[in-house]
């Protein structure tokens, strides 16, 4: 996440296999409600789409 946005990104432990991204506190993707873990551009998409960094030529 580091190399391709220049953002840290910080691991909270949840509990229940929770996994939620959180930008500033606010959702950008809940594996609860998509059924499903994000692949990488998807997640990179959405931090783009927060206005965080432009996404990496794909290759």
């Amino acid at each position: 996440m580091k190399k391709a946005t220049g953002i840290e990104a910080e691991l909270i432990k949840g509990r229940g296999g929770v996994f939620d991204v959180k930008v500033d506190g606010r959702p950008i993707f809940s594996k609860h409600s998509a059924g499903r873990f994000p692949d990488t551009r998807e997640i990179l998409a959405a931090l783009e789409a927060e206005g965080i960094g432009p996404l990496p030529p794909q290759g």
